[in-house]
């Protein structure tokens, strides 16, 4: 059985992208310019309260591409997979198509 972990406050749970480092045709990407420090929100927390007391909802929801800062973020690894989690206000913002 799998284990899911959902997000306690505020946090966001994100698996990054990874670039491919090679076209179709095979020619190999310098790895600059693949490098977008991008993630799909795989789970989020139901908000943090504020100093009254109500739940601030998070900014983003599952599904989403976010951009992530360069550093920060706890690494977490569920089964094979990498993921990370982040501070709902550490996210830079959502990418869209």
């Amino acid at each position: 059985m799998a284990k899911r972990l959902v997000p306690t406050l505020n946090r966001v749970l994100v698996e990054k992208i990874v670039p491919p480092s090679k076209t179709t045709a095979g020619i190999l990407l310098p790895e600059k310019s693949t490098k977008l420090n991008s993630a799909k929100v795989v789970a989020v927390g139901p908000g943090a309260p504020d100093k009254s007391g109500n739940t601030i909802p998070v900014a983003v929801k599952e599904g989403d591409t976010v951009l992530l800062p360069d550093y920060g973020g706890t690494q977490v690894t569920l089964g094979d997979k990498e993921f990370h989690l982040y501070r709902d206000e550490d996210i830079l913002g959502t990418l869209h198509d």
